[in-house]
């Protein structure tokens, strides 16, 4: 009896699976507008970044900017300890001083050993007459002569002391230039408008030329560098129209455009580089939150648009199955362009057929199968 009762329950559980009508959901094709996208993943990214950093050695006294603070150019952001390097300005000040006015005194001596020149020079051209009309002794134009030379001497003397105190004016001058130009270091501004995204140092810290105080960027040009399949590659070309979906709004489409292509590809994933210029932001985002981008490459306005989860393969075959008086028929189909759900049709359905799917979880269609729909 039990055997009977297995047997039947057994039966019945057969043809409700296999006999009786499937319960499934009709699709009606319709014409309408088709988009054919490209999709990539990446991150939103500025195009100008940039490290604020000291050119000098030194200790931060005050940060004046945090992330999230818009800057403009010229903005002073960091000052570091300027205490030693004021001290060395006034030291290389004051040799410049002293170096001024050593040149004014070597100018004093030159005055005085011109004058002596042109006093030996008259007094050697007197006594020479004097020789020639036998007033004075040789010995008198012989002193004459000497003390001509000496005098000489003394003016080139003289020359040489300030040519060479103006060339310590000059290094005087590039030393005070270089401390002037260290103690302006101390003073960190912004290079250009922007938007600061990270703070990394604060007052108390030692610095070196190079270490990172603050990331800086242009909020100018915000991309999306996605990864695009390489396959993709002859279909894309700069100023296609895209859509950027970011993974913190994903029910939001932002407007973007294509601005840059890469030029090589991903050696594992066989993927490159798409830059996607992002020409609506949300209303917070972040320099490196994920997104998506859907880039257009063609539309078609009367296109016999099908869901693309409704296709079936069928070996090599593309096809769906439909509903025919109860029975579900399978058809093959040829599809043109693809959105990121939906398919042209190109052959194989015409608008207003009915396109059929199985209401039950893990129930498949098959060729030949009763259904109904509810």
């Amino acid at each position: 009896m039990k055997l009977v009762l297995l047997a039947g329950v057994i039966g019945t559980i057969v043809y409700l699976i296999w006999f009786s009508p499937l319960s499934v959901t009709a699709h009606t094709i319709q014409k309408g507008l088709l988009v054919a996208e490209v999709m990539g993943t990446g991150t939103l990214e500025a195009r100008v970044e940039t490290t604020i950093s000291p050119k000098i050695s030194g200790r931060i006294v005050e940060v004046m900017a945090d992330q999230g603070i818009r800057v403009t150019k010229g903005d002073l952001l960091v000052r570091l300890d300027d205490a030693e390097l004021k001290q060395q300005v006034e030291i290389a000040q004051a040799n410049l001083d002293a170096t001024s006015a050593a040149i004014v005194r070597l100018t004093t001596d030159k005055d005085r050993a011109a004058a002596v020149y042109d006093q030996a020079k008259k007094s050697n051209e007197r006594i020479l007459t004097l020789v020639r009309q036998n007033a004075s002794s040789q010995d008198d134009a012989d002193k004459a002569v000497e003390a001509l030379a000496v005098a000489e001497a003394g003016v080139s003397r003289s020359e040489a002391a300030i040519a060479e105190g103006q060339k310590e004016i000059v290094a005087a001058e590039k030393t005070l230039e270089y401390h002037r130009a260290r103690l302006h270091d101390t003073k960190i501004v912004a290079p250009f408008d922007g938007l600061i995204v990270k703070r990394n140092r604060e007052p108390g810290d030692v610095v070196v030329p190079g270490s990172s105080i603050l990331t800086l960027i242009s909020t100018d040009e915000l991309w999306i560098r996605a990864w695009v399949d390489e396959t993709e590659m002859a279909r894309l070309k700069t100023d296609q129209s895209a859509r950027v979906l970011f993974r913190s709004e994903p029910d939001k489409a932002y407007p973007g455009k294509v601005v840059r292509l890469g030029r090589e590809a991903d050696r594992e994933t066989r993927e490159f580089i798409v830059d996607v210029l992002v020409l609506e932001l949300p209303t917070y985002w972040a320099v490196g939150q994920r997104a998506e981008v859907f880039i257009e490459i063609t539309r078609k306005d009367d296109a016999l648009l099908l869901p693309a989860s409704l296709i079936v393969k069928r070996d090599a075959a593309t096809g769906v199955f439909i509903d025919r008086d109860g029975v579900a028929v399978w058809r093959p189909i040829s599809v043109g362009i693809r959105s990121r759900d939906t398919v042209e049709v190109l052959e194989g359905l015409s608008e207003g057929d009915s396109v059929i799917t199985s209401n039950i979880s893990k129930m498949v269609i098959t060729d030949g199968r009763k259904v109904a729909t509810p």
